[in-house]
């Protein structure tokens, strides 16, 4: 079972090291949403191969009436769609569709960049680090955190940080924030500047 204070490993790491397709699609998504390291995307990568490998299971078992299999249904497409990744009429098959990106366009950090509180998705992930961001009066600093649904629209400037005040020169402008689209193409994206929490 193992020791509670040290924490287990929460991804899988690829079989083979050196795959050129997937290094080249994981270096994509790194640009895309901003992330830190590839670790971030397994770890997405492992909660997709959980969802999908508890659909397939289910798919089986439903075809049979199983009873208990049909609660099971229930659960795991109310926490996919609580989660935000699935609508409420969504069915096994569009579990089994999902692919890494419906994972990683539900972090914090990339709600926050599309919410157009950050001008770039490395800047969102600054502002989440360094404790600028809030759900509702909770300060949230981990930036892999999966929003729900119904705190989607409660993710604001935390009120007790410098970048509440309108006027903050790291603040993006009505021009910036309006409608931000990631980079499909996998472009560079620069770092933001630090923001000290002392201004």
């Amino acid at each position: 079972m193992g020791d509670p204070k040290f924490h287990r490993k929460q991804y899988e790491t690829p079989r083979h090291p050196w795959e050129a397709e997937r290094i080249k699609e994981e270096k994509e998504l790194m640009r895309k949403y901003g992330l830190k390291n590839k670790r971030e995307i397994w770890k997405a990568k492992s909660i997709l191969r959980s969802f999908r490998a508890q659909a397939r299971s289910l798919q089986a078992r439903l075809r049979y009436g199983d009873k208990q299999a049909e609660r099971e249904y229930k659960q795991l497409m109310g926490k996919l769609n609580r989660l935000g990744i699935l609508p409420e009429d969504a069915s096994i098959d569009d579990v089994l569709s999902l692919t890494v990106e419906d994972i990683l366009n539900r972090r914090l950090q990339t709600i926050v960049y599309m919410k157009g509180l950050a001008r770039t998705p490395r800047q969102a992930r600054q502002f989440v680090v360094h404790g600028h961001i809030a759900i509702g009066e909770r300060k949230v600093t981990i930036p892999g955190y999966l929003v729900k649904r119904e705190e989607e629209e409660l993710i604001t400037y935390n009120p007790y940080s410098p970048l509440s005040d309108e006027d903050h020169p790291m603040r993006p402008t009505n021009v910036e924030s309006s409608a931000p689209q990631l980079q499909e193409g996998g472009e560079e994206v620069s770092a933001a500047p630090e923001v000290s929490g002392n201004e």
